[in-house]
Parts: structure tokens; C-alpha cells; sequence
């Protein structure tokens, strides 16, 4: 008598769908880190630029801005030291970008060196409108980073 048992070779969802969720997880937090490090390393420490002529002494030196369209330059180090990257479980997706700042108006300097627009800034008590060229960051890494992904994926589910 002949025994065959194909319980083996019946198609099992609940450990396919396991180990695809495990690999996305694991692709996308990979893909996460590689924009974020990308990003952080197109952000430079801002040079020094005296605001006095050249014949009189540099003591009122304040730090350079980015061109538009260039990353921009790091004038505290907040912005360069608040980016992140998440795994969101529930949408199978994975979020990179710079923390909002809160203190004194900060909240809105990551957008608004990304995609530029028109911000309010408060200086010796005096509240001003300014509006900010683009220096985009993000969009730059992802574009680099993304041409990496599908080789990410090969082989990834086992």
C-alpha cells in the first residue's frame, strides 16, 4: 500500500503572508536608513561670513545660507540631528523626514527649507514675514536611494 501525504505541498497563507510582512519590514527600514543617512550626509556645516568690510575687524561673523535649490547648510545642528525614519505596521510603509521642532516657531523650518513658502519670524520682540526659497533634502535622497530598492527586495522573502 502507498501512503502520500501532500499536506506539504498545499499552499499555507499564514506562513507565506508572516514571512512577506517580515521581509517588507525589514526592506523598508533598510531603504529608511539609506535615505535618512543619505539626507543628514547633503547637509553641511554653514561657513562663516563677516558682515564688516574687509579692511575693518571680523568680530560680527555670522553663518552663510544655502543657494536655492542646494541642501541646506546646517546653522545649529537641530535639523541635521532630527531626522527619522519609521516602520508604520499598519500601512506596510515606511516614513522618513525631520521632526517637527517646537521651540519658539521652529515647527515649520523643516517644510519650509524643503519646499519653501512664507513663514513668520520673531526677532528682539519684532514679529516679520519672510519668505524662504526652496533648499530641498528629502526629496533629493529618496531619488537618489530609490534606483537600490528593487535590488533590496531580491531574495528578500524566504
Amino acid at each position: 500500500m502507498i501512503d502520500m501525504r501532500f499536506k506539504q505541498f498545499f499552499f499555507d497563507a499564514k506562513t507565506v503572508t508572516s514571512r512577506v510582512d517580515s521581509a517588507t519590514r525589514k526592506v523598508l527600514s533598510k531603504f529608511g536608513a539609506f535615505v535618512r543617512r543619505t539626507a543628514k550626509n547633503s547637509i553641511k556645516k554653514a561657513p562663516f561670513v563677516s558682515r564688516k568690510p574687509r579692511g575693518k575687524e571680523r568680530t560680527d561673523l555670522r553663518r552663510k545660507s544655502s543657494r536655492p535649490g542646494k541642501p541646506p547648510f546646517s546653522q545649529t545642528g537641530l535639523l541635521k540631528k532630527f531626522i527619522f525614519f519609521g516602520y508604520e505596521t499598519a500601512k506596510r510603509s515606511v516614513v522618513i523626514g525631520p521632526a517637527r521642532l517646537t521651540q519658539r516657531g521652529r515647527g515649520e523650518a523643516p517644510s519650509l527649507l524643503e519646499h519653501g513658502g512664507s513663514g513668520v519670524v520673531q526677532r528682539r520682540g519684532r514679529r516679520k514675514r519672510v519668505t524662504y526659497a526652496s533648499r530641498p533634502f528629502m526629496g533629493p535622497a529618496m531619488t537618489k536611494e530609490l534606483p537600490k530598492l528593487p535590488a533590496m527586495w531580491k531574495d528578500s522573502v524566504r
